[in-house]
């Protein structure tokens, strides 16, 4: 496969003093009737960022980036993209943003390639097929490129949704669960051409369900809750402030202490997986045990995930 040509340029992945902001929110409101979709939310992604915005459904993640694509309008609150406020300079803002929509929403009437120079007329592109030539190769649909698109499986539209996002080389991508319902195969091309856009200066905001995606890519996240952030840092920070240990054990009697009843356990079949604040917890638990008299079957000590942490700030936030 060839590389990626005329990318953004690797320097703009660290903003200079003064530069702007990929994207920025600033106390962002959304109400439709009585439903508080998004409650004062501001955040700032920095160009170059691979940034994940989770939540559970209906915390106001696909709000908000119909807010920074135009598709609808803040109650209150500005929204820019790469420094260019998203009402009052829409076509500059939309210029610089692409989007991957959750849903698959595409014609059938027409080819891959004729969906591709369609989407690059939207954005008043002519001769851009070298540019569409090497996106379809990209995303492995150079056998398909004549095809339309009603014969294509849900995970090839799902890659003719990216390649339409990047018909316009937008410094900004946002994927909205780009990798539902592909399966492996599919998925890791996937994320092998958006880690190589994103090395080559692209900023990547990724939605997903699948939080082994988010913490394997995403350098930064954000969560939301009820249209609320409760959670902003480093993944790594994340990981290390709120996921502590996690211990499975298999008892007999296959019991809890009372002395151990708050905490966090969930049952696995045969064995219980707690969660522990730290390493030295673990003496704690085993000392409650052997004063209970409970015998210890099985224990394995594991270092906790970014699922872990995203259900302890649902729980808390």
């Amino acid at each position: 496969m060839s590389p990626i040509i005329e990318a953004v340029p690797i320097g703009a992945a660290r903003r200079s003093v003064g530069a702007p902001l990929a994207i920025e929110v600033r106390a962002a409101s959304k109400h439709y009737g009585s439903l508080r979709a998004l409650d004062g939310v501001s955040l700032e992604i920095a160009q170059g960022e691979f940034f994940g915005l989770l939540g559970p459904n209906g915390a106001g993640k696909t709000t908000l980036i119909s807010l920074l694509a135009g598709l609808a309008r803040a109650d209150a609150g500005t929204l820019t993209v790469m420094g260019h406020d998203v009402v009052r300079e829409f076509r500059a803002a939309r210029r610089a943003l692409g989007v991957v929509p959750q849903e698959l929403v595409f014609d059938p009437f027409f080819t891959v390639r004729e969906t591709l120079r369609i989407q690059s007329g939207y954005f008043g592109l002519r001769r851009n097929d070298a540019w569409i030539d090497q996106i379809i190769e990209r995303l492995d649909l150079t056998e398909k490129a004549n095809s339309n698109m009603r014969a294509l499986s849900g995970g090839m539209k799902r890659r003719v949704l990216v390649g339409q996002a990047l018909v316009h080389r937008p410094p900004v991508i946002i994927l909205d669960e780009p990798t539902a319902g592909v399966d492996v195969e599919l998925r890791q091309g996937l994320w092998q051409f958006i880690r190589e856009l994103n090395c080559a200066g692209h900023t990547i905001v990724l939605t997903t369900h699948y939080l082994e995606e988010a913490e394997a890519l995403c350098t930064r996240i954000a969560m939301l809750k009820q249209g609320r952030v409760v959670a902003l840092d480093s993944t790594r920070n994340l990981l290390q402030r709120f996921a502590g240990v996690r211990v499975r054990v298999r008892l007999l009697p296959d019991r809890l202490p009372s002395t151990l009843e708050g905490w966090q356990a969930r049952r696995e079949g045969e064995t219980r997986i707690l969660q522990l604040p730290d390493y030295g917890s673990i003496e704690q638990l085993l000392a409650a045990l052997r004063t209970a008299q409970v015998q210890v079957q099985e224990l394995d000590v594991m270092q906790a995930d970014l699922e872990d942490v995203f259900v302890q700030v649902m729980r808390t936030g």
